[in-house]
């Protein structure tokens, strides 16, 4: 399918591995010039440039720290005029609720709520202005079924979630379309994480807990970052159009919902 983004121009957060990596390639597979992010130089130098050598798209690498109001504004002042934002962070670290202090709060909603609306009002205007726009939030699938020992996660992406609802009603009338995208468990670093304090907890290996997890999911596996940046992608089409402030899961089943 042509997604009719060809010559568009995006910018991609957290794009130097992982869900955001996986975002960022499906969207240069599609003809997309990319502004990526990340806070490691070396990891995002080096797949900007094996994008730009595979898909013969334009890539502006900007390393920084965008939690910080310095890093924000390098970030917008390189992604002025863009298209297509794809909003992304890392999740903050799993505990339960009595480990958690206002600081604890605060990190989680600078990263995962506040940085996020940071840039939607930056970039959301120029999209309006020019009629045609995207804007992928990658959330959670905690989002929509609370994970007790992500309860920072919950609560920040949460927040976020509901700010896009209204929002994104508001700037439909200008074809700008905002989604969010809400994986569950994928093969990535985030997981390996995860799994490894499981394993340490329990005594067991990592592959006994990655196996543990992955029982626990309908399709019994983990997803990939391609088939994750596949759906950001279509999200971001011209197809994607009557697409309008939703909450679309990729967890393989694992959200037990009827709706």
């Amino acid at each position: 399918m042509d997604l009719g983004i060809r010559g568009k121009r995006a910018l991609v957060c957290a794009s130097s591995k992982g869900l955001g990596l996986g975002c960022a390639e499906a969207l240069a597979e599609a003809g997309v010039d990319l502004v990526m992010n990340a806070r490691g130089v070396d990891a995002l130098e080096a797949e900007a440039a094996r994008l730009r050598s595979t898909y013969g798209v334009d890539v502006q690498a900007v390393a920084c720290d965008v939690t910080t109001s310095d890093g924000q504004a390098k970030v917008i002042e390189a992604a002025r005029g863009v298209d297509i934002l794809v909003n992304n962070a890392g999740g903050p670290p799993p505990g339960m609720w009595s480990d958690w202090d206002r600081d604890d709060f605060i990190k989680a909603l600078d990263a995962n709520m506040l940085t996020p609306i940071a840039f939607m009002k930056a970039l959301l205007p120029a999209m309006m202005d020019k009629g045609w726009g995207r804007v992928v939030n990658i959330t959670s699938q905690s989002v929509r079924a609370p994970i007790a020992v992500l309860g920072l996660s919950n609560a920040a992406r949460t927040g976020l979630t509901g700010y896009v609802a209204g929002t994104a009603r508001q700037v439909a009338p200008h074809g700008v379309n905002i989604n969010n995208l809400l994986p569950g468990i994928h093969a990535t670093d985030r997981a390996d994480a995860l799994d490894s304090g499981v394993a340490t907890q329990q005594s067991i290996s990592i592959d006994e807990a990655r196996a543990a997890r992955a029982a626990t999911i309908p399709a019994r596996r983990y997803g990939t970052r391609a088939e994750f940046g596949a759906t950001c992608a279509f999200l971001c089409s011209q197809q994607a159009g009557f697409i309008v402030g939703q909450n679309i899961l990729l967890d393989g089943g694992a959200t037990n919902l009827t709706m």
